[in-house]
């Protein structure tokens, strides 16, 4: 799915107008329709809404939302804010629909703001998409009252006051909704950590905007959705044997980090691979062994640490850091490795460590080596950054800089390709932030690659399958409970 910016937005409403063709007035009334149709599933039309409309076309989307709701028998008000005397062409004549159904309030000043009871669920329709300067005055005043209100908030296509694809001063006014309701593409804003009290739980509705120009649209933010996902899927063959699904080997453990190893190798044979080899050193030889007899063992000759590469030549991918440490020795190792390797390479944990620590190895990483660190990983990689848009440009400028691929860590893990495309993740949940589950997600791309996905679809369907992992063990055993472990049980397609 793709993310279009605020000006293509503006383009495909107008696109989809001229081409349909369609009225302003009633492409907004789709919105509004289907706005309404998740709302009435959502909650029960026993609770009162309350709509603040501004006097643009989000507004208007919050009148009409008010007819709609008005002819299913809610109880509904609207209060019209009057920041201004301007409104636009289709606020106007939504206000001149509604006044067939109920009379609006209008807020000149703060003082005007209702007295709403507990059940009431508020409708944010106060600035839309469009935002250009952070809110102010009345506006600002009305946003903040809202923000205090213990009531259930709703905002229509994008909290107001949140800008869609930049990023928003620490001081601004922005609605805080328990509900975003967006309309055909999710925005930019709603994909970062920065934004979460922004967006809370959003969802987006069809409105049937122009598929052939969001076809057509030239972004580099996309959004893998289920579907998206499953079109990477191979489906294996009935007459396939273990050869067809490639030889893995994992580089991982150390000294009391041998359970790194073993998640990653659990995933790795979980995920689809035909062989696998974990190269160990000697103390983790017995660990391998009997947590994972499925898998083959490469015993390194150092006890403790890796020192050395195991047999590589038959290696369809080869995975690199899981519990792996930063030992001399291993440093060596993985500067060996970056030099002779063949196969298609992952570098987690440790091993984005050693790349941190020895800047002059960056030069050395294979066109599309995949790199999966967590933020504080990242940033020891490719230095501080602002906020998360800037960390995201950051993160174009080093994937087109070494030519490798970036799998970000964290909610909605953003995949960063060298030219310039991000795609989000929608898979995942906060019982994922515990120990391990990363080593899980190592497991599964070099799974992936051993099968000949290419670096960029593994890193892709990889990301999204062990969210996906880990959304099912959520279900199962609770976010609190979620141990790294249950997502390696909860793989499979």
């Amino acid at each position: 799915m793709k993310i279009l910016n605020v000006e293509q937005i503006r383009s495909l409403d107008a696109y989809t107008i001229k081409n349909e063709p369609i009225s302003s007035i009633d492409l907004m009334e789709r919105a509004a329709q289907a706005f309404v149709r998740w709302l009435c599933n959502q909650f029960v039309n026993t609770r009162p809404v309350r709509i603040f409309c501004g006097k643009g076309n989000n507004g208007g989307d919050g009148l009409a939302i008010a007819r709609i709701l008005s002819e299913r028998s809610y109880d509904v008000q609207v209060y019209v804010i009057e920041y201004s005397p301007e409104a636009s062409a289709d606020f106007k004549t939504n206000l001149d629909r509604l006044k067939n159904h109920l009379q609006p309030s209008h807020i000149h000043s703060i003082d005007d703001f209702p007295v709403l009871g507990p059940n009431v669920i508020c409708i944010d329709a106060l600035l839309g998409s469009g935002l250009s300067r952070p809110a102010a005055g009345l506006l600002a005043a009305v946003i903040d009252r809202l923000n205090d209100l213990p009531n259930k908030l709703v905002a229509v296509d994008i909290a107001s006051g949140l800008y869609a694809d930049k990023a928003n001063g620490n001081e601004d006014p922005i609605i805080e909704p328990d509900f975003t309701v967006s309309f055909q593409l999710p925005k930019l804003a709603f994909l970062l950590p920065q934004n979460a009290k922004y967006v809370a739980d959003w969802h987006v509705v069809d409105i049937q905007l122009s598929e052939d120009f969001i076809k057509n649209a030239d972004t580099q933010w996309f959004f893998t959705d289920k579907q998206t996902a499953e079109e990477l899927i191979r489906p294996r063959e009935k007459f396939s044997h273990k050869g067809t699904y490639g030889h893995a080997v994992l580089i991982a453990g150390s000294y009391g980090k041998m359970g790194a190893a073993v998640l990653s190798a659990k995933a790795c044979l979980r995920s689809g691979v035909g062989l696998l080899t974990v190269h160990a050193p000697e103390s983790g030889y017995g660990i391998i062994q009997i947590s994972t007899p499925e898998a083959m063992v490469s015993v390194d000759e150092n006890k403790k640490y890796i020192s050395q590469l195991p047999e590589l030549e038959s290696a369809s991918a080869i995975g690199i850091g899981p519990g792996l440490g930063t030992d001399t020795l291993t440093v060596n190792a993985l500067e060996k490795l970056l030099k002779t390797v063949k196969a298609p390479l992952i570098v987690d944990a440790d091993a984005l460590n050693i790349l941190s620590q020895n800047r002059e190895l960056l030069y050395k990483l294979p066109e599309n080596t995949i790199l999966t660190p967590h933020p504080k990983e990242f940033q020891r990689l490719a230095g501080h950054s602002t906020d998360e848009y800037n960390r995201l440009e950051i993160g174009k400028e080093f994937a087109k800089k070494y030519k490798v691929i970036i799998c970000l860590k964290g909610a909605n893990t953003a995949v960063i390709f060298s030219n310039g495309e991000v795609h989000f993740n929608s898979t995942g949940n906060a019982g994922m932030a515990t120990g391990g589950t990363g080593d899980v997600l190592t497991g599964i791309i070099t799974s992936l690659l051993a099968q000949k996905y290419t670096p960029e679809n593994a890193a892709i369907l990889g990301v999204y399958q062990h969210g996906l992992a880990g959304d099912r063990a959520a279900d199962l055993k609770g976010q609190s409970a979620l141990i790294a472990s249950d997502v390696i049980d909860c793989l499979g397609w």
